[in-house]
């Protein structure tokens, strides 16, 4: 495989410099194309650095454990997240329900307030009616001892009336 300069010292972990100064001594061959050929560097430069990392850290046991409990502590992390996502969806949806509850509770306090005030105009309209009722009575009322002399009167009258007839025939 053939690949350029730039990306031949990235995988290898040198420089650029030390490629060109390495094929100005002749110890490495470049292309036409002025582009490096893979077998050449493992000629000269041997694994490139990002092999050998991969393969350091598959082949030390120390490395394995760290990589096993970094799974196991970011399984943990990823279990506590979705809980806390859990959490915040139920206190959203209790935030939610308390909030439909409120408006309610005020369409209701609404309600009440609207029957009380028609009760309250009630009670007053009451009150005026009987007001005048009272009024009026205490304007016409007769004292009792006039309203019997007055009956009495009438009877006494319709009776002798009666007895004309009777005595005339």
């Amino acid at each position: 495989m053939i690949i350029s300069v730039t990306k031949a010292a990235k995988e290898w972990g040198i420089s650029r410099t030390t490629i060109y100064q390495k094929v100005s001594d002749g110890e490495l061959s470049r292309t036409a194309d002025k582009k490096i050929d893979t077998a050449e560097m493992l000629r000269v430069f041997g694994e490139p650095l990002s092999k050998k990392r991969t393969e350091q850290s598959l082949d030390s046991p120390h490395n394995t454990h760290l990589d096993s409990q970094t799974v196991q502590s970011c399984t943990e992390l990823e279990h506590l997240l979705a809980f806390e996502k859990l959490k915040n969806e139920h206190l959203s949806q209790q935030v939610s329900d308390q909030k439909k509850l409120i408006e309610n509770y005020q369409q209701q306090i609404g309600q009440l307030s609207k029957t009380l005030d028609k009760a309250n105009a009630s009670i007053q309209d009451f009150a005026q009616v009987r007001l005048l009722e009272f009024k009026q009575a205490e304007m016409s009322h007769e004292t009792p001892l006039e309203q019997e002399k007055e009956k009495t009167n009438d009877s006494t009258v319709a009776l002798a009336r009666k007895r004309k007839k009777w005595w005339a025939f």
